[in-house]
């Protein structure tokens, strides 16, 4: 899979073939599987491989570490593609590498993201981004998990939850406290899964059933402190940089879901026969269409416009805390509204728009919830 280039024209053809990769590796390999995989909880270890052979797991990443570096329009084209199988948590977990290893890539020496990050990017280890304490929420700025320097490690106490691949990930990017109050007491260490004094248990939830979602607690781990990334005090900057990508791509998520229900909901109205007559053919459920059709298209606008200012060097935090809302309203209406048309259908099980339908709540909280970014972007406003 090749690099995007920055002439326009390039860049276009490079979309392309990587559309066309990933399409067909989601052909090949999810959508004969993936209703197995979501009754199952979970989608073998092996996806991960067979992904990094393809070289899904390496875009976006640097090619010091194994890498292939592409642009923000490139990673919305991926999520794209993986959308079409109407699973978030085949995503969240293929991809929590994602969010894992960019604060690692970030702040830590060369030798040290030499060591993690190529694994990983090959699909041969798994990584983890561990930040969410029970009762923090997004509060990330007040965590409680410690980290105490003794000799050459650190002691780390305390717990983590909503771990994406907390129960397999061989690296758990953890942030820790290593000094005082607020957000310059933060530091991260990536943490090896299985150094002794790691629990791990897993979460039920709502949605995203095939990617493993765990709690985490560490009862007096020791940990090398060559596993630091970057110096004390440096993980909340690593971190708040890392969340940015993730709010964008949580966004093109719930745009890319938003299109799979319009699709099937329009695909269902025209077949579907009702007193004689086609589904489209009532004037309610043609206007239902073309509202779903309008949110969508003005949501994907902003995504566009947002991920294009990202790949030109700018950090616009504001834009991507509202194109992150955005998407996330446009979804839960659109996936409301195709449910509705599919009737009773769109309760079962088995179908895309059910499971998407589930999986709305969760792209609202997960990054940042919702009424958490809209103040984040008031204040980096002015407002």
């Amino acid at each position: 899979m090749n690099a995007t280039s920055h002439n326009p024209s390039d860049e276009q053809a490079d979309l392309a073939a990587i559309r066309t990769t990933v399409r067909r590796f989601v052909t090949r390999e999810i959508l004969p599987n993936i209703e197995r995989w979501e009754e199952d909880g979970s989608f073998p270890r092996a996806l991960y491989q067979t992904a990094g052979e393809v070289g899904l797991l390496a875009l976006g990443f640097p090619e010091a570490v194994g890498g292939v570096p592409s642009s923000e329009m490139a990673t919305l084209v991926v999520v794209e593609e993986l959308a079409r199988a109407g699973s978030g948590g085949l995503i969240a977990g293929l991809l929590s590498h994602g969010i894992g290893l960019p604060p690692i890539l970030a702040l830590a020496s060369d030798d040290l993201a030499a060591e993690i990050a190529p694994a990983i990017l090959r699909g041969d280890k798994v990584c983890a981004l561990a930040v969410t304490e029970p009762g923090g929420g997004s509060d990330v700025a007040n965590l409680r998990t410690t980290a105490t320097r003794d000799g050459d490690d650190y002691i780390v106490r305390g717990s983590k939850t909503f771990i994406t691949s907390g129960m397999r990930a061989d690296w758990l990017t953890t942030a820790v406290r290593t000094g005082g109050d607020g957000a310059a007491g933060v530091s991260v260490l990536a943490i090896p899964g299985d150094l002794p004094g790691i629990q791990r248990s897993e979460l039920q939830k709502m949605g995203w059933w095939c990617s493993d979602t765990a709690a985490l607690h560490f009862d007096d781990v020791r940990v090398p402190a060559r596993l630091r990334c970057g110096s004390e005090g440096m993980g909340f900057l690593g971190l708040m940089h890392n969340f940015n990508r993730e709010r964008l791509m949580l966004a093109g998520m719930a745009v890319a879901f938003a299109e799979v229900c319009h699709a099937d909901a329009l695909e269902w109205a025209r077949d579907r026969q009702t007193f004689g007559r086609a589904l489209i053919t009532r004037q309610v459920v043609r206007h239902k269409l073309v509202e779903m059709q309008t949110r969508i298209l003005g949501a994907k606008a902003l995504l566009h416009q947002t991920a294009r200012q990202v790949d030109a060097g700018g950090e616009p935090v504001a834009e991507v805390c509202m194109v992150k809302t955005l998407a996330t309203d446009t979804l839960e209406f659109v996936a409301g509204e195709a449910v509705q048309i599919l009737g009773g259908m769109g309760y079962m099980r088995g179908t895309r728009v059910e499971r998407i339908f589930r999986e709305t709540k969760v792209l609202s909280i997960g990054g940042g919830a919702s009424e958490i970014l809209r103040d984040l972007a008031a204040r980096q406003l002015g407002w």
